[in-house]
C-alpha cells in the first residue's frame, strides 16, 4: 500500500507542476493585455480550473487509463517511472520558461515505462496514433479558429469607436479567459485523474472493474488549480509577452478560440495539448496583423521543446525504470 500512496503522491506532484507550467496558457493573454494583474488572473484561472470538475465528464480520464498503455502489463514500476519521467521534463521545462505539452510529458513518461518493460506489444498504437495525430491538429485547428474567429469579430466591429471596442474586449476577456480556464482543467486534470487510477486498480483497491473514485476527481483538480495558483512566471512571460503583442481583442478571440477547441476534443475523449492550442490560436490571432507580428524565433524554440517531449520523457522513464527495478532486485 505505501507504493500506492508513492505514486499518488507523485501523481499529485506532477499534476501541480501541469498547473504551474500551463498557468501561461490560462492567464498569459489576459496579463499581457493588463485586463488582470498577474495575481488576479492566476486566482480568475485557478477557480475555473477547478469547477470544471463538476461539468466535464471522465473520458479523457479513461483514454489515459485504459487507452494508451496495456493494462496486462502495467506494475507500480511503470506507473511511478512514467511519473518520474513527466515530472523531470515538465519541472525542467518550467523552470526554464518553455511551454511545453504536459499531457505529452506523462503520455511519453508512461508509454517509455511500458515500452522499456514490455516492447511494442506493451502501447495500444490506436491511442498513441490519436494523440500524435493531435499533436498537429490541435495547434493548426486553435490557428484557423483564432483567424476565423477574428475576422469575424473584426468585421462585426469595424464601425464601432475603437475606443468602445477595447472596453467592451476587456470585459469579454474575463469571460474567453474562464472558457479557457475550464477547458484547461478539463482535460489537463484528467491526465493525473486516469494515471492515479490506474494504480488504483492495478493494485487491488477498487476491485476488478475499472472506474474512477470521486475523490480521485476533486484531488486532482485541486492540485492543478493549486499550480495555477503558484503559475510558472518565466513561461507565461514567454507565451503571453514574447510570441506576440495582443489587444483585449486578441486575447478574445485566442482564448475564445482555443477553448472551444479544447472543450471539443475533451467530450471526445481525446488528451490534447492545450499549450500547443492555446499557441496556435495565438499565433493566429498575431498573423490577421501581418505575419511579421508573430516573432517566429520564439516560435521555432517553443516547436523544438514540443518536439522533444515525447522522447525526452519517455528517455527519463526508461532510465528510472532500470534504475528501479535494478534497485530492488538486491532486496
Amino acid at each position: 500500500m505505501e507504493i500506492v500512496i508513492l505514486i499518488i503522491v507523485l501523481a499529485l506532484v506532477f499534476d501541480f507542476y501541469n498547473g504551474m507550467n500551463d498557468a501561461a496558457n490560462s492567464i498569459a493573454t489576459i496579463v499581457s493585455t493588463r485586463v488582470l494583474t498577474p495575481l488576479q488572473a492566476v486566482v480568475w484561472a485557478a477557480s475555473f480550473n477547478f469547477i470544471a470538475a463538476f461539468i466535464f465528464g471522465v473520458h479523457v480520464a479513461t483514454t489515459i487509463g485504459t487507452g494508451i498503455v496495456d493494462l496486462n502489463i502495467v506494475d507500480n514500476f511503470v506507473v511511478l517511472s512514467g511519473l518520474v519521467g513527466a515530472i523531470l521534463l515538465t519541472a525542467s521545462a518550467t523552470h526554464l520558461g518553455l511551454p511545453i505539452s504536459v499531457s505529452h510529458a506523462i503520455i511519453g513518461g508512461y508509454g517509455g515505462a511500458a515500452l522499456i518493460k514490455a516492447g511494442f506489444g506493451g502501447l495500444i498504437i490506436s491511442g498513441y496514433t490519436k494523440v500524435v495525430i493531435f499533436i498537429f491538429l490541435a495547434p493548426i485547428i486553435g490557428m484557423v479558429m483564432a483567424l476565423i474567429f477574428s475576422i469575424i469579430t473584426m468585421w462585426i466591429v469595424k464601425d464601432m469607436n475603437p475606443r468602445k471596442v477595447d472596453k467592451h474586449f476587456r470585459h469579454l476577456q474575463l469571460v474567453s479567459a474562464a472558457i479557457y480556464s475550464l477547458s484547461h482543467g478539463s482535460n489537463d486534470a484528467q491526465k493525473t485523474i486516469g494515471i492515479i487510477t490506474v494504480a488504483l486498480f492495478t493494485n487491488g483497491v477498487l476491485g476488478s472493474t475499472f472506474y474512477i473514485p470521486a475523490w480521485v476527481v476533486i484531488l486532482s483538480y485541486g492540485f492543478i488549480a493549486l499550480g495555477t495558483l503558484i503559475g510558472g512566471w518565466k513561461v507565461i512571460k514567454t507565451l503571453g509577452m514574447r510570441v506576440t503583442k495582443l489587444t483585449p481583442f486578441g486575447g478574445f478571440s485566442a482564448e475564445t478560440s482555443a477553448g472551444l477547441t479544447i472543450i471539443w476534443a475533451t467530450l471526445l475523449g481525446v488528451p490534447v495539448s492545450t499549450t500547443h492550442t492555446i499557441t496556435g490560436s495565438i499565433i493566429g490571432v498575431g498573423s490577421i496583423k501581418g505575419f511579421s507580428a508573430v516573432r517566429w524565433g520564439v516560435a521555432r524554440n517553443i516547436l523544438w521543446a514540443w518536439v522533444l517531449t515525447i522522447p525526452l520523457s519517455a528517455v527519463f522513464a526508461m532510465g528510472t525504470y532500470k534504475l528501479a527495478t535494478y534497485i530492488v532486485s538486491f532486496f
